[in-house]
């Protein structure tokens, strides 16, 4: 899970160097192709004329029951994992991750969602919210629809599930 965040990110960058499927390949440089617009993927991705989109990035912080005994604790870490597979499988949360260091925000989620309203109520769903382990502070963000592929691509590296 520590390497998640860091793994998403290199994803993303390795994505945006991917061709798409939908895209015709050409023997062309792709860098001195200034069309590569692909309206399929926009469409697939919900990405708007710049090929961004609406999110809701949510900051994960340390809530204020954090007094389980360790085996307690395991079993909320566990079924919050499990809480963050479902909402990614339902295509709700593009990405999730720990941060590394000792910070009073613990981690991040961004939900694919057009509201702070709906991400709030998906946030009611992870049992560390419920147990009070973690609170979280939800952002309207605007981000490259990109990551929309990020779960699937993340699937063809990870050699084991959370």
């Amino acid at each position: 899970m520590k390497n998640f965040f860091i793994i998403n990110i290199l994803f993303f960058v390795i994505l945006s160097c991917q061709p798409s499927q939908h895209q015709e390949i050409s023997s062309k440089d792709p860098l001195e192709d200034e069309n590569v617009y692909d309206s399929l993927l926009a469409v697939e991705t919900g990405a708007d004329d710049y090929g961004m989109r609406k999110y809701v990035l949510a900051l994960l912080k340390e809530g204020p029951n954090r007094n389980q005994d360790s085996t307690e604790a395991a079993q909320i870490q566990r079924a919050h994992l499990d809480n963050i597979t479902q909402m990614a499988e339902e295509g709700k949360l593009v990405m999730a991750g720990p941060f590394f260091d000792d910070w009073e925000v613990r981690g991040i989620y961004i939900f694919a969602v057009e509201s702070v309203e709906e991400a709030e109520e998906l946030t009611k769903t992870d049992p560390a919210v419920q147990a009070g382990r973690l609170i979280m502070e939800l952002h309207p963000w605007y981000g490259s629809a990109g990551l929309m592929k990020m779960g699937e691509l993340h699937e063809k590296l990870a050699k084991q599930s959370i």
